[in-house]
C-alpha cells in the first residue's frame, strides 16, 4: 500500500504518521528498539520508500502496510490477518 507521509511524530511511547490525505495511523514503539532508542535527530532523518518509512542512520525500516493491522505488532504479519478496513 503506496503511502504519501506529510508528517511523522513520537508521543506516548507510540510513532505517529499522517499522510497526504489526512489519514492518521500509529504504532507502539516497543516493536522498533532502535527507533525508540534513537535521538530526536535521527528520528527526523527518514526516507520514504514504496513499502514504507526508512530511517538509515539507525538501519531501521516500517511498511506503511504494517500501521493497518488491527494489533499493530509487526511479528504478526508474518501470519494471515486481515487488514483494518
Amino acid at each position: 500500500m503506496m503511502k504519501t507521509v506529510k508528517n511523522i511524530w513520537f508521543a506516548d511511547e507510540r510513532i505517529f504518521i499522517e499522510t497526504a490525505k489526512g489519514e492518521v495511523m500509529s504504532q507502539p514503539m516497543r516493536f522498533f528498539p532502535r527507533l525508540r532508542q534513537a535521538t530526536d535527530n535521527q528520528r527526523s532523518t527518514w526516507t520514504e520508500s514504496p513499502f514504507g518509512l526508512h530511517w538509515e542512520n539507525i538501519d531501521e525500516d516500517i511498511s506503511f502496510d504494517s500501521f493497518t493491522w488491527a494489533d499493530n505488532d509487526p511479528l504478526t504479519l508474518y501470519h494471515h490477518q486481515e487488514p483494518i478496513k
